[in-house]
């Protein structure tokens, strides 16, 4: 008896979903912390110099 490891071309479907969506969802998270004040930032552990690195839109085309 043979054990399949392949996932399911519905399960890649939907875990490139996921995905592209949590890259989306980590864009706009970060286009929001830049809108905050650099005080309120340092306090929840945030470096404006570090969150300007990351992307802060999500063009899938």
């Amino acid at each position: 008896m043979t054990v399949r490891s392949n996932k399911s071309m519905l399960h890649n479907a939907f875990d490139a979903m996921v995905n592209a969506r949590a890259r989306q969802v980590s864009a706009y998270v970060n286009g929001a912390l830049l809108m905050l004040d650099d005080d309120t930032l340092k306090s929840h552990g945030y470096d404006r110099s570090e969150l300007r690195r990351r992307p802060t839109a999500f063009y899938p085309f």
